[in-house]
């Protein structure tokens, strides 16, 4: 599925969107990213806070642990710059992860119950492709309540990402 270089490809990928979005936020004007909004998690914050927490549940899988969430909408970080902090460690440990990996490591299976109890296996590629798929989803999700800032969102895509990469 994956091999050990599209594994670091998309490691670094996703923090480097994850460093865009919190660099967007925090230029907002104060309070904006805290702001209760109609949205499922409540704000910027609440959104990047599930984001964090579901990172936090698949790296306790890939490691072999429990998780100990029960739910997966928790705010444990309500300041930015104490969330940002605590995701820059999570993504570093994922770019870490990802540069340790080779093809048989990635293609090994995972067990893993849920927060909702159940349970299942995926290889680790399946893994890392879900935790970096759902953290482009939820941060579409941020993007889209800078409208109501307004404000312009960030541009987080993929293709955006490839063409930064190529400037370096």
């Amino acid at each position: 599925m994956l091999d050990s270089s599209a594994a670091r490809y998309l490691a670094r990928y996703n923090a480097w969107a994850n460093e865009v979005l919190f660099d967007a936020m925090a230029a907002l004007p104060p309070g904006e990213a805290s702001k209760e909004r109609p949205t499922l998690f409540k704000s910027m914050i609440g959104t990047m806070n599930h984001l964090y927490v579901i990172d936090l549940i698949w790296q306790a899988h890939l490691e072999g642990r429990p998780h100990g969430f029960t739910r997966r909408d928790g705010v444990l970080h309500p300041e930015l710059g104490d969330l940002r902090r605590a995701q820059q460690a999570l993504d570093g440990w994922y770019l870490d992860w990802a540069s340790a990996q080779t093809a048989a490591s990635l293609a090994e299976r995972v067990p893993f119950t849920l927060t909702t109890g159940n349970k299942g296996t995926m290889t680790r590629a399946e893994i890392l492709l879900h935790v970096v798929n759902h953290s482009t989803y939820h941060r579409g999700w941020a993007c889209d309540l800078f409208f109501q800032v307004p404000a312009r969102p960030p541009e987080t895509d993929l293709p955006v990402f490839a063409r930064e990469m190529a400037k370096a």
